[in-house]
């Protein structure tokens, strides 16, 4: 059995790819936004966006709303991809364990 993605495998990573998943292809979400669904401090958001973001499975797109600075996450189609076959993974993981 292959291991299992460790860049996706953190909990706090988990988390995030999940809820980055439930948007559609193109779509993006505040970094405000994202945070309040997930309960996280900025700097830790911040911190695993990062290691998404090193890994292309994530886009961070900072850009001005008039004069106020406003970041934008999305998954990647290679992030969308690679969170498909953690969750196949994570299926056979389970249905082989007695």
């Amino acid at each position: 059995m292959q291991e299992l993605d460790p860049v996706i495998h953190a909990q706090a990573r988990l988390r995030t790819v999940t809820v980055l998943d439930t948007l559609r292809p193109g779509d993006s979400i505040s970094f405000p936004k994202l945070q309040g669904l997930l309960g996280m401090t900025s700097g830790n958001l911040a911190t695993h966006l990062r290691k998404l973001e090193d890994s292309k499975y994530a886009n961070v797109e900072k850009i001005l709303e008039g004069r106020s600075p406003v970041t934008y996450i999305a998954l990647t189609s290679k992030g969308r991809e690679a969170f498909g076959n953690y969750k196949q993974q994570l299926r056979d993981l389970l249905e082989t364990t007695p």
